[in-house]
C-alpha cells in the first residue's frame, strides 16, 4: 500500500496545509479516500493522480475541514470523464450533504447548463454518488481492500456521529488505521492494534491545550501528544503518522492572527513541532513522522 498525506491541517485556513485528506493507494491504482477537505483535488493532480480514478470516498465526519473539496471532486472528475459513480460512505447524514449538493442542490444550475452537451447528459450517473452509511464493523469490502469502522468521540453523536476507519490490504496483509478527530480512546488500542500504521490526529500541542483549558474554550474532542504515544505504544504500531495540526507551526502573520484563539501568538512558531515530537516520544520509542502535505509512505 501507499499513503499519499494529501492535506494535513485542522479547521484553521493554511497557506501550507490543505484541510484534511488522505489517499490510500492498492496494487498501483486502486483509490480510496479517507476525508476530502479542501484542496484534496488539487493534491491529487500534484501526486499524479487522475480525481475520475478514484472511486471510493469515507468521511470520518462531517466537519467542513473534513468533506469541502467534494462538490469539487465529484463535478471536476465528471467533466474529466469519470467511468465509475462515487461510492461514498460516510455518517448517517451524509447522504443528507450529498443530496444537498448536486441535482436540485447548489450546483443544480451547473450540472443543467453542463448536461446540454450531448456527451455530459450521458453520463449523469457519475453525480449520483452510491451513498453508504457507516456503522462499527466491516463497512466495504473489494477485490483489494477491507475497510473497517469503529466510533470515535469528537462531537455529540446526536450532530453527527464520528468514525475511525482500518483499511487491509487483501494483496499482503498490511494495515492502515485513521484515527478521525477524536479524543483519546481505549477503543483505539484496540482498532489500530499491531498496524501497520496509524495515522492520528495530534491537532494541538500540549502548550495550546493547557492554554485553551485555562481560558475555557474546551480540548476534550482531540489528542494531546503524551495520550498519542501512549496509544501508539499500546497498539503496537509499526509506524505513527501525526497529523490534523491547527496551524500552529505558521510564520504567516495573518495565520497567528487566527491561531491567537487557541494560544499566546508569541508561542506560535515551527518549533512546536518539535514540542510533540519530545512529548510523543515520553512514551513511544516507534517509527514516528510529523505528516505534511503530499508527504508518501509505503507501507
Amino acid at each position: 500500500m501507499k499513503v499519499t498525506m494529501l492535506g494535513t491541517a485542522a479547521a484553521l485556513p493554511d497557506p501550507d496545509r490543505g484541510h484534511s485528506s488522505i489517499l490510500v493507494t492498492v496494487d498501483d491504482e486502486q483509490h480510496y479516500l479517507l476525508d476530502c477537505g479542501a484542496g484534496a483535488t488539487r493534491q491529487m493532480l500534484r501526486a499524479h493522480v487522475d480525481p475520475a480514478d478514484v472511486n471510493v470516498v469515507l468521511f470520518t465526519h462531517l466537519h467542513f475541514d473534513h468533506i469541502a473539496d467534494f462538490p469539487f471532486f465529484a463535478l471536476s472528475s465528471w467533466i474529466c470523464n469519470r467511468e465509475s459513480k462515487p461510492i461514498v460512505l460516510g455518517p448517517p447524514k451524509t447522504e443528507h450533504f450529498i443530496n444537498s449538493l448536486f441535482e436540485g442542490g447548489a450546483f443544480d444550475t451547473d450540472i443543467v447548463a453542463r448536461a446540454q452537451f450531448p456527451g455530459r447528459g450521458a453520463t449523469m450517473e457519475m453525480i449520483r454518488p452510491d451513498v453508504r452509511t457507516v456503522r462499527p464493523g466491516l463497512v466495504y469490502e473489494d477485490d483489494y481492500v477491507k475497510i473497517f469502522a469503529d466510533y470515535v468521540n469528537h462531537i455529540p453523536q446526536e450532530i453527527c456521529e464520528c468514525f475511525a476507519y482500518r483499511v487491509e490490504s487483501k494483496l499482503d496483509g498490511k494495515s492502515v488505521v485513521f484515527s478521525g478527530d477524536t479524543s483519546p480512546l481505549d477503543s483505539m488500542v484496540e482498532f489500530a492494534k499491531d498496524a501497520d500504521l496509524l495515522i492520528h490526529e495530534c491537532t494541538f500541542p500540549q502548550e495550546a491545550l493547557d492554554y485553551r483549558e485555562e481560558i475555557g474554550i474546551g480540548t476534550a474532542s482531540h489528542t494531546s501528544p503524551g495520550e498519542l504515544g501512549k496509544i501508539a505504544t499500546k497498539a503496537n504500531v509499526k509506524n505513527l503518522v501525526a497529523t490534523h495540526f491547527s496551524t500552529f507551526d505558521t510564520t504567516n502573520p495573518v495565520v497567528k492572527k487566527f491561531v491567537g484563539m487557541h494560544m499566546p501568538i508569541e508561542m506560535v512558531g515551527p518549533g512546536l513541532i518539535d514540542s510533540i515530537v519530545r512529548d510523543i516520544r515520553k512514551h513511544y520509542d516507534g517509527s514516528l513522522r510529523m505528516a505534511h502535505d503530499l508527504m508518501r509512505i509505503d507501507v
